[in-house]
């Protein structure tokens, strides 16, 4: 059966829905796994959303590639602690990452627990990526 056609607006939708159903979230961006924006809650403006883009592909890369050197399976949540903020990143298991900004004093237990919800659940609304062909290292 064929994924059903799904707008950008339906996904901004349900990441507004997020972001309004939790309360320590303050935005939310759904991205390819290349950093291509594919939707973003209403508090995102272009220019923000191009900044998440560029700096959430480059943490993604950077966590698939600890992934493999460490040999410990697929990376399931990136987190990183500001001083005022966190950002919660996941990918959904079709390849989509999501990306939600949460306060400074949120409950992190929580907050990694609604973005690990939110990404299942959301996956059945945003396309599907295959994934990206492993190198061969030169001793197999």
């Amino acid at each position: 059966m064929a994924q059903a056609v799904v707008t950008t607006a339906e996904v901004a939708q349900l990441l507004d829905d997020l972001v309004d159903r939790v309360a320590a979230a303050e935005h939310a961006v759904a991205l390819s796994p290349d950093g291509l924006l594919l939707a973003a809650s209403r508090q995102v403006d272009s220019e923000l959303a191009d900044q998440i883009s560029s700096v959430v592909a480059g943490l993604q890369a950077l966590a698939l590639a600890a992934s493999r050197h460490c040999q410990t399976g697929a990376v399931r949540q990136i987190i990183v602690q500001m001083a005022e903020a966190f950002l919660f990143i996941a990918a959904t298991p079709g390849g989509a990452i999501i990306t939600v900004r949460f306060v400074d004093d949120a409950d992190v237990d929580d907050i990694a627990y609604q973005v690990a919800l939110f990404a299942g659940k959301a996956d059945r609304y945003l396309p599907t990526f295959p994934e990206v062909a492993q190198p061969r290292t030169s001793d197999g």
